[in-house]
């Protein structure tokens, strides 16, 4: 190509915004776009932030996960209205769960939701206790959880009486908890194991990641207040 035909490509590329092919690094999939108002939870490169038993939780190259002894991982701060949005892996017949506005990290099943993190795939049907699910209240409306030991992507929003996820890219979770009006019961008849109704949960609490004895792993750990 001689200098000329050179020079008018430069010109056109200047005009209306072209570039050459390669010259923007390729945009992973893995990892959420940077948007205005998110803010790191998880640094990558330590526990800042965290509150965890000895030896329960490490970093491994910018990746939280379990460490010797189990016992679940919270954040030092109360989150009321927000969005978090996080990575996660589990290995087969892997089991961990998301909790979200724990009023005592010391009783947080009876305290606070779980959003189910669990080797689901390929399920036809996901129940109360696939991936995705408020445990032991809600199912996910399609069963979106890759194979094992693959990342999945999940955005839970807590906004006042409302809980809604997003698991891969589909919303699965559109839940009001202001209709659980009744202790160990769901609105559909269904029991649940919940000892108040969980309409009388906290609305503000902590944000917990569980670890009781099957590994998990977490990556890009994001949350948007919106108090």
């Amino acid at each position: 190509m001689n200098r000329w035909v050179k020079c008018l490509f430069g010109l056109m590329a200047g005009t209306i915004g072209w570039a050459p092919l390669g010259a923007f690094p390729a945009e992973s999939s893995s990892a959420p776009k940077a948007q205005k108002g998110w803010e790191s939870l998880f640094n990558g490169k330590d526990l800042t932030g965290w509150t965890y038993k000895p030896d329960s939780w490490r970093v491994d190259d910018g990746v939280l996960t379990c460490g010797e002894t189990a016992g679940d991982i919270w954040t030092e701060e109360q989150f009321g209205n927000f969005a978090i949005d996080l990575e996660f892996k589990v290995p087969q017949k892997g089991n961990s769960g998301v909790f979200v506005r724990t009023a005592d990290p010391k009783s947080p099943v009876q305290t606070g939701i779980e959003i189910q993190v669990f080797d689901s795939y390929g399920k036809p049907e996901a129940d109360k206790h696939d991936c995705g699910a408020v445990y032991d209240c809600v199912a996910p409306t399609k069963n979106m959880a890759k194979q094992a030991g693959e990342w999945n992507r999940m955005v839970v929003t807590c906004k006042d009486n409302t809980i809604q996820v997003e698991l891969n890219g589909e919303p699965i979770i559109d839940m009001d908890v202001d209709k659980w009006t009744e202790p160990h019961m769901n609105p559909d008849g269904t029991k649940n194991k919940y000892n108040a109704a969980v309409k009388d949960f906290a609305r503000k609490g902590y944000v917990g990641l569980q670890y009781h004895g099957k590994p998990v792993w977490y990556r890009n750990i994001k949350i948007k207040r919106m108090d």
